[in-house]
């Protein structure tokens, strides 16, 4: 990814970043790209994911570098919005790419995967016998396969109009405070960080 040094992001930015938007793509060598929710042991620099056996990526992934790509809020800028012009619109954004290698997991580990990512979005549902239980997850297990990637390296980037003025910031802020939902999503990581924001 083309990474100007003024929109690098800190490591600790896409530690964060990566808990925060951890549905992610995951590219292998022969361009198959599948959509899978990730998660992230920050202490062994691993991530992890499962995805349906019947999706045959899983088949050619042991020992093989991947890509996996995490995107965050984005939103189309416009030219007008800048404080003068001339201008060019553009695109806002904020993405970590992540290579790693793949190891396939047992059944059991597995199953904690799928147990991990549910506690991690709706913990709550570990104690639903009736809709989450040791017995469903045994059959379930059967049907998916879970993958460990050992972290060989990342980066990210934090395209926010950071290099404009300061009033070309803030006319792209409010902008985007009253755009659709995405724009205001964008918005609002722009403020939570505080970049781009004037």
């Amino acid at each position: 990814m083309y990474i100007p040094k003024n929109l690098q992001m800190t490591a600790s930015s896409v530690n964060q970043f990566i808990h925060e938007y951890g549905f992610g793509c995951l590219v292998s060598a022969n361009l198959t790209c599948s959509h899978l929710p990730f998660l992230f042991d920050e202490k062994q620099n691993v991530l992890y994911t499962h995805l349906a056996k019947a999706n045959t990526q899983w088949q050619a992934l042991a020992g093989q570098k991947v890509l996996i790509i995490f995107s965050g809020p984005h939103a189309y800028i416009s030219p007008s919005w800048y404080e003068k012009g001339p201008a060019v619109p553009t695109w806002n954004y904020a993405a970590v790419h992540v290579i790693g290698t793949v190891s396939l997991l047992s059944e059991t580990e597995t199953v904690n995967v799928v147990n991990q990512t549910v506690e991690k979005y709706e913990p709550s549902l570990l104690s639903e016998l009736d809709v989450f239980n040791d017995d469903f997850n045994a059959k379930l297990a059967k049907a998916i396969v879970g993958l460990k990637i050992d972290i060989m390296n990342f980066e990210g980037k934090q395209k926010l109009g950071q290099q404009r003025s300061r009033g070309d910031q803030q006319g792209v802020l409010k902008a985007l405070q009253q755009g659709d939902l995405e724009a205001q999503l964008l918005a609002t990581y722009m403020q939570k960080h505080e970049i781009g924001v004037g």
